[in-house]
């Protein structure tokens, strides 16, 4: 049985997270979480030891783009720890697929970064993509399960505290969930905030800001955005789209940073 603590917390981000620990909220999450994988070891994803995958793979050093999410699948076999990640081994094509990755890979292609094999992201958080969720657990079957155990004073303060420690970053917040972290993100300096429709279902084109264009002509243009932001920085753009050996380079995406 898992006994969730501040350890399962790598060390970097517990240091940014300063004295959270000691206050009540922390306490009250500590009991609430643990209390639900006592009752419920089964039915929470994604695996206790995935929780902060996000932070385990994408130090606070190595940081340069956060997409925020909401809170994990909760259909079997998806959650991985990481906002929008699934596995890999799970068809583009298939039932399971979910409608918000499926319109990430609608605005990669659109953006001209070529065809995103599968949906895992992992390679997206080693480059310095945080891909946080604001509930770091959720129940079986039961979107939004966790929300109300107490995660959102943590990843609140996570969020202020980085964009406060680390100027220069680029926010990708698709939908309203995300952007009701603005207020977090603004005293930071220098922040990139780029905002969208969420990219699942019909929603995806019905706001002034919709991720893709109706008709699907167009993306918002995010993860170019991200990339001529880094480029103004003098850093590597991320490698949204990691091509084989055997593909070609996807002239778009080769001639943006030259």
């Amino acid at each position: 049985m898992h006994q969730f603590s501040r350890d399962d917390i790598p060390q970097d981000w517990r240091e940014l997270l300063g004295d959270y620990f000691e206050t009540t909220q922390w306490d009250q999450l500590q009991k609430n979480l643990q209390a639900e994988l006592d009752l419920h070891p089964k039915l929470i994803r994604p695996d206790p030891e995935s929780f902060f995958k996000a932070l385990q793979l994408t130090p606070l050093d190595s940081v340069r783009v956060v997409i925020i999410g909401q809170d994990p699948y909760h259909s079997p076999g998806l959650a991985q720890g990481l906002a929008f990640s699934i596995p890999a081994h799970i068809p583009t094509n298939s039932r399971e697929f979910p409608s918000s990755l499926r319109n990430i890979r609608k605005a990669l292609a659109l953006e001209g970064f070529g065809d995103l094999p599968n949906g895992d992201l992992h390679g997206w958080a080693k480059q310095g993509v945080l891909l946080l969720n604001t509930a770091l657990s959720v129940r079986l079957g039961e979107a939004g399960s966790h929300t109300r155990l107490g995660w959102q004073y943590l990843i609140d303060r996570l969020i202020t505290a980085l964009a406060l420690t680390k100027p220069n970053l680029v926010w990708m917040l698709w939908g309203g969930h995300a952007q009701s972290k603005i207020s977090l993100i603004e005293p930071g300096t220098n922040q990139l905030i780029l905002q969208s429709s969420h990219p699942s279902g019909l929603g995806v084109y019905k706001t002034s800001r919709p991720f893709l264009q109706p008709g699907g002509l167009a993306s918002c243009g995010h993860f170019t955005q991200a990339n001529q932001w880094l480029a103004q920085l003098h850093t590597n753009p991320i490698k949204w789209v990691i091509e084989s050996s055997s593909q070609m380079p996807i002239k778009p995406q080769a001639d943006l940073f030259i």
